[in-house]
C-alpha cells in the first residue's frame, strides 16, 4: 500500500554486526492511523522507531514517507520532513529550561516557528500535558513522569505529520496512565497520524487501529488489536494466555 500511505516500511534489515535486530520487516502507516508496535522485549521495536527517526541507517530495505525515500537521511533532515518522537529513556536539554526545551522542536523541526510566536505555541503544547505552571522550571527540577511530558510537548512543537511514542506510557501510576491514555486519545480524535509503542495493552486495545507484533526481529502478526491479540504465535511469543 505505498500509494496513499503516510509512511512504507519496505522489507527493511538492520544488522549490528553478526546480530540482526530487524529482519526484512514490511508495514504501512495511512494518514491519520495510530498503529501499535509490540512484542517482546528484544524485539526490535526501538530499533525500527530510530530506523524511521534517522537516529539508525538501514542496513536493506527503504523507508518512505509520503513516498519520498528518508532510509539514508539523517535525522535533523527527517525531523524537518515530518517525523517527531519521544524516547524510550527521556532524553531532556539539561542546560535548558522547560519552554525553551520545548521550543526546541519548533525551531528545529517540521513547524519551523520563531519568536514570541514559538514561544506561545510552546506554551500551548505544555499546558495540553499539563505543565504550564513549570515553563521556567529547569528540566532538572522535574520528575521523571514530568520530563516525559515535556518530550511529548516538544514533540507536538514541531508540527509534525508523524508522531513516534516509544513506550511514552511506561512507568505511569494508574492515575497517570489513564491521564497519559486521555492525552493520545485527544491527539488521535485530531486526526494525527501515530506509531506507538508499547507494554501496556490497555492502552493498545483502546488507541490503536492496527498493530505489527514482532519477534526476534521479524513481524509475526498483522491486524486489529482484537485479532492480534487473540494469535496464538503472538500469545506465546508476548502476551501470555491471561493478558489475551
Amino acid at each position: 500500500m505505498v500509494n496513499g500511505s503516510a509512511l512504507h516500511v519496505d522489507t527493511v534489515t538492520k544488522t549490528f554486526g553478526g546480530l540482526v535486530a530487524v529482519d526484512s520487516l514490511s508495514f504501512d502507516l495511512a494518514e491519520h492511523e495510530v498503529l501499535g508496535l509490540i512484542g517482546p522485549s528484544g524485539s526490535g521495536k526501538t530499533t525500527v522507531m530510530n530506523l524511521i527517526s534517522g537516529a539508525l541507517s538501514v542496513s536493506s530495505g527503504r523507508i518512505l514517507l509520503y513516498g519520498e525515500a528518508i532510509s539514508r537521511a539523517s535525522a535533523n533532515i527527517i525531523a524537518r520532513m515530518g517525523i517527531a518522537r519521544t524516547f524510550q529513556i527521556v532524553r531532556m536539554l539539561p542546560s535548558l529550561t522547560v519552554l525553551e526545551n520545548v521550543c526546541a522542536g519548533g525551531v528545529f523541526g517540521h513547524g519551523k516557528r520563531w519568536g514570541r510566536e514559538l514561544d506561545e505555541f510552546a506554551l500551548a503544547q505544555l499546558k495540553r500535558v499539563g505543565l504550564e505552571g513549570s515553563a521556567n522550571s529547569p528540566v532538572s527540577a522535574l520528575t521523571y513522569i514530568d520530563q516525559k511530558r515535556v518530550e511529548l510537548a516538544r514533540a507536538l512543537a514541531s508540527e509534525p505529520k508523524i508522531l513516534l511514542l516509544d513506550e511514552w506510557l511506561a512507568g505511569l501510576t494508574h492515575t497517570e496512565l489513564q491521564a497519559g491514555i486521555s492525552l493520545i486519545e485527544e491527539l488521535r480524535s485530531e486526526g494525527r497520524t501515530i506509531v506507538v509503542v508499547e507494554h501496556v495493552m490497555d492502552a493498545i486495545r483502546s488507541l490503536c487501529d492496527r498493530c505489527v507484533v514482532m519477534n526476534g526481529g521479524a513481524k509475526i502478526a498483522e491486524g486489529t488489536p482484537r485479532d492480534v491479540l487473540s494469535d496464538g504465535e503472538v500469545i506465546r511469543a508476548y502476551l501470555g494466555d491471561s493478558d489475551a
